[in-house]
């Protein structure tokens, strides 16, 4: 199927095709099937599946118009990019760097649940290495459990990323109609771990809400 590019956000990898039958398609950047300009109003090839655009391919044209019918305009740049990993690591490298300080947007459960996951695992890899290290330092004898310090890796880690998680779930929130301020409850013993796991699980609000369009990839 045939269609144009309507909108493609770099940051947060995601965008929509309006296709010609009237539909619009999300796509990311695994999506592509070649490398293709990612302007606003370019012609491409993709294949429609379920709400999503798939082996998409750029169309030569000349005069490539917009989803209005106008061409694009001279301020509209354009972004070259190649197919990417979306998986759970993809996602929680992308959490901790570029979104780091971003409390704008929206994230989907994936990405929600693939952050966790891998820091979990991440803080269990550390937490193994530092019980060989106290084990190194203090022996098997009477003196064992004395020292701690094998811990501070891990430790370091929790408090150096606690700030991208908190952004995490702020656009989580967002992701599902409500205020990022919510995220205040996680810190109330007793009832944070139980809000985390409901803000974790309920399904994104569909179609565009306050905080931006749809995460590219949930089924609407």
């Amino acid at each position: 199927m045939r269609g144009t590019v309507y909108h493609y956000d770099g940051d947060q990898d995601f965008g929509y095709i309006n296709g010609v039958d009237g539909k619009r398609y999300m796509f990311v950047r695994s999506d592509l099937s070649h490398e293709v300009t990612l302007v606003r109003g370019i012609l491409v090839e993709f294949q429609p599946d379920d709400g999503t655009a798939r082996n998409i391919a750029a169309v030569p044209s000349t005069t490539p118009s917009s989803g209005t019918g106008r061409p694009p305009q001279p301020g509209q740049l354009a972004e070259k990019r190649t197919a990417t990993s979306t998986g759970l690591w993809a996602y929680f490298g992308r959490t901790v760097s570029v979104n780091y300080f971003n409390f704008n947007g929206r994230a989907r459960r994936k990405e929600f649940w693939a952050f966790f996951l891998c820091f979990i695992l991440v803080q269990l890899a550390l937490f193994g290495f530092g019980i060989l290290v106290n084990l190194a330092i203090n022996g098997f004898g009477i003196n064992a459990g004395k020292s701690s310090i094998g811990f501070l890796p891990a430790l370091i880690f929790t408090l150096a990323f606690g700030l991208s998680w908190i952004a995490l779930v702020v656009r989580r929130l967002h992701d599902i109609g409500l205020s990022g301020w919510l995220v205040l409850l996680c810190f109330i013993p007793g009832i944070g771990e139980a809000a985390l796991l409901v803000f974790g699980l309920i399904q994104s609000q569909v179609g565009e809400n306050p905080w931006g369009p749809v995460p590219a990839g949930v089924k609407v």
